[in-house]
């Protein structure tokens, strides 16, 4: 695991506004600390640039591993998972009642393999939904 030095670090917090950029839970909602993530995991040759990196919440990066593409639950077809720093979130997922719903392939393998539908999630972003604490595009 490559080392991240802290101005990047810091840059990687601050652009994504201290969200998960997967799912778009704020860091002051979430128990534990989000982490930076790869986008195209090292074990795939992804670098430790900003273009790579992103601010992950803990369940979206535990589930996201090193993974960066899986078969559309819809098409079987191979899909990459969400980019953040090529995608807009608005293209490939729009919220719903604390439910996350895919628009696009990329939305669709990226709520499977992140399990973004996970029934405790979704009850987390419905509460903090009616508190107008979460409000995604």
């Amino acid at each position: 695991m490559a080392y991240i030095p802290e101005t990047l670090r810091h840059f990687v917090i601050e652009r994504a506004t201290h969200q998960c950029e997967y799912c778009l839970i704020h860091q002051q909602d979430s128990l534990y600390t989000h982490e930076i993530d790869h986008i195209i995991p090292e074990k795939h040759r992804g670098q430790t640039t900003a273009e790579n990196l992103c601010l992950s919440c803990l369940d979206c990066n535990r589930h996201k591993g090193s993974d960066f593409a899986s078969f559309d639950p819809e098409t079987d077809e191979i899909a990459t998972l969400y980019h953040p720093r090529s995608d807009h979130w608005a293209d490939h997922f729009r919220y719903d009642n604390g439910f996350i719903i895919p628009l696009s392939d990329r939305g669709r393998v990226t709520v499977f393999i992140l399990h973004l539908n996970d029934l405790q999630r979704v009850r987390i972003r419905r509460h903090l939904s009616r508190a107008g604490r979460y409000s995604p595009p």
